[in-house]
C-alpha cells in the first residue's frame, strides 16, 4: 500500500508550516517560489526538519527518502529519492523539488506505508482467507490509488513476477470475491448465472499513469487511474466499455447495504 505524493495532491512537508503557506497558493504561483532562490532556501531548511507528529490515517509520513520513489511508470522499477540525489550530488529535498519542477509540478512520487515487503504480500495473497483487491472503495481518495488492484494482480504477479497463474488470478478476481460477499448469480460462466465478464489481453494488461482530477463535489480532487489491454466490459450480457471506453449501455443496478438510508 502507497501514497500517491505530488504537488497537486499532497507531499510529506504538508504539515510545516512554512510549506503550508506555500501549498495554499495555486500551482503557478508555487512554481515561482520554488524557483526563488531565497523561498527555496526556507523551504529546504524547514523540509529538513523532521515532523514527529504520527500521521492521521492515509496522511504522508515523515519523508524518509531511500523510501520515496520517483513515479515515471505505473508499476516500476522506481528509483528512490535518495538515489536521485545521490546521482545528483544535491540534497533529497532539493532532488525532490527539481524532480517535481521537470514536470511542471506534475510528477509523482511513490511512499510505501504497509505490505512493502514483496514477499509477505504475495504470503498475504495466496493465503485461503484473502479477498484480493479488496478495497474501502473510496476513502483517501486523492493520496491512495486503488483502482489498478486488479490489473496490478494481472501484470504484475501474472505476467511480470509469474507467481500465479492467469486462471488462478482470474479466480481471485471473479468466483471468490462473488461467493464472499453472497453473490450466487455471478463469478461464474455459466448458464443462467449473470453474463458479467472482461474480454482481456493477459500480455498487455497494464496499468497506466494516475491522474488528478477534480470531479467531486465542490470540485474536490481525486485519482483516477486507467488500464490499457481491456478488449470490453461486459455487464448483464452489455457491452458498457470497449477498448476502455463508455458504450452508454446502463445494464447494471445499484445495489444497497441493509443498512443504507431508505427514501
Amino acid at each position: 500500500l502507497s501514497i500517491v505524493l505530488s504537488f497537486k495532491t499532497s507531499l510529506p512537508f504538508d504539515r510545516l508550516s512554512v510549506w503550508r503557506e506555500l501549498r495554499a497558493l495555486p500551482l503557478d504561483q508555487q512554481k515561482r517560489q520554488l524557483r526563488d532562490p531565497e523561498q527555496r532556501r526556507r523551504l529546504v531548511a524547514a523540509a529538513r526538519e523532521r515532523d514527529e507528529r504520527p500521521p492521521v490515517g492515509a496522511e504522508p509520513r515523515a519523508a524518509a527518502y531511500d523510501w520515496t520513489f520517483v513515479m515515471d511508470t505505473a508499476e516500476g522499477p522506481h528509483r528512490s529519492v535518495a538515489e536521485v540525489a545521490r546521482d545528483r550530488g544535491v540534497d533529497p529535498v532539493e532532488a525532490m523539488i527539481d524532480l517535481a519542477l521537470e514536470k511542471d509540478l506534475e510528477r509523482f512520487f511513490l511512499q510505501p506505508i504497509a505490505n512493502e515487503n514483496q514477499d509477505h504480500a504475495l504470503e498475504l495473497i495466496k493465503h485461503p482467507r484473502t479477498v484480493v483487491t479488496f478495497s474501502d472503495s473510496g476513502a483517501h481518495v486523492s493520496q491512495i490509488m486503488d483502482a489498478s488492484l486488479q490489473t496490478h494482480l494481472l501484470s504484475h504477479w501474472v505476467r511480470a513476477r509469474q507467481a500465479l497463474t492467469l486462471e488462478e488470478a482470474v479466480r481471485m478476481l471473479s468466483f471468490e470475491p462473488a461467493t464472499h460477499w453472497g453473490f450466487s448469480d455471478r463469478g461464474l460462466i455459466r448458464e443462467g448465472l449473470a453474463a458479467d465478464l472482461l474480454v482481456l489481453d493477459p500480455d498487455t494488461v497494464a496499468p497506466e499513469m494516475p491522474e488528478v482530477v477534480r470531479d467531486l463535489p465542490a470540485g474536490a480532487r481525486r485519482l483516477t487511474q486507467r488500464a490499457r489491454g481491456f478488449a470490453a466490459t461486459v455487464v448483464n450480457g452489455e457491452v458498457v466499455l470497449r477498448d476502455g471506453k463508455p458504450t452508454g449501455a446502463l445494464p447494471g443496478q445499484l445495489l444497497r447495504g441493509p443498512y443504507a438510508r431508505r427514501s
